[in-house]
């Protein structure tokens, strides 16, 4: 009986739905696994994939998103032992999938919390309500991998925004095994696109994109990076998230903040009837 060759998977990147290769051809091995090596090209396909689906998704009522987050969370479990086999802690799987499930919950009580009637002099009805940013860049922590990576894109999108996600090249594998359970997840395509490789390729390429809305520097540990980024990020009067201390606990309650942060207020003037 002759010995098999093994037949290493191709982590490809995420956009637009589909897992394409790099446009460069290029990867690198993780795990005995090779995984693409996003270029800027890539990038910025990701955001016209983001830009694409910024409508829709947006459209869509706050139930319907709640629905789709849900259900990732429902597949999620289902992949359990696939993610303990690329060496996640099972707590943190069990977190991951929690925190999808708390973000869901939010979906169509955000817009409760943070908007509302506004007291007016005058016969006018005076009514403020939450909107999506639009197209939002994300640099995923590195650790924890998968909860990391949860926290950081469920609170975008379940507001209505897209996003475009610079997974951390220490933990790539979690990120398109997770990117494997949205495309199965009835998520429309491009709502969430991950790229794979050097962050110093493609985040500066996306601070500096004049189509990106936001960014969310929570993954980025070199301050200078961090700083050079913020620079980019004003030419177009981005919204920045700064990245988060070393010691961030990614268990605890994650709170409102990084959902009201990626969204903008549309206040709506109205007469009263006699």
């Amino acid at each position: 009986m002759s010995e098999r060759v093994t037949v290493r998977k191709t982590y490809k990147l995420f956009i637009g739905g589909k897992f394409p290769r790099s446009e460069s051809g290029r990867s690198y091995l993780v795990q005995d696994s090779n995984v693409s090596l996003a270029s800027r090209k890539d990038a910025r396909d990701a955001v016209v994939a983001a830009r694409a689906a910024g409508k829709g998704w947006a459209g869509a009522t706050a139930y319907n998103r709640g629905q789709i987050l849900y259900r990732v969370a429902e597949m999620l479990e289902g992949r359990r032992e696939q993610f303990v086999a690329l060496g996640v802690p099972g707590d943190e799987i069990d977190a991951a999938t929690d925190r999808w499930v708390w973000y869901a919950g939010w979906a169509d009580k955000l817009p409760q919390v943070y908007g509302g009637a506004n007291p007016v002099a005058g016969p006018y009805f005076n009514l403020s309500a939450p909107e999506p940013t639009g197209v939002v860049a994300v640099v995923a922590p590195a650790e924890p991998a998968l909860l990391g990576l949860v926290s950081v894109i469920a609170p975008a999108i379940v507001t209505g925004n897209t996003v475009v996600v610079a997974a951390s090249p220490a933990a790539p594998l979690a990120a398109v095994t997770l990117a494997e359970v949205l495309a199965t997840s009835d998520l429309p395509g491009g709502v969430v696109n991950i790229l794979t490789g050097r962050l110093a390729e493609t985040v500066p390429t996306l601070a500096a994109h004049m189509d990106v809305n936001a960014i969310d520097l929570t993954g980025v540990t070199d301050p200078e990076l961090a700083a050079d980024l913020e620079v980019k990020a004003a030419e177009n009067l981005k919204r920045v998230l700064r990245p988060v201390p070393a010691d961030h606990d990614w268990y605890a309650d994650p709170g409102l903040g990084r959902m009201t942060t990626l969204l903008e207020t549309k206040t709506v003037w109205h007469p009263k009837g006699v």
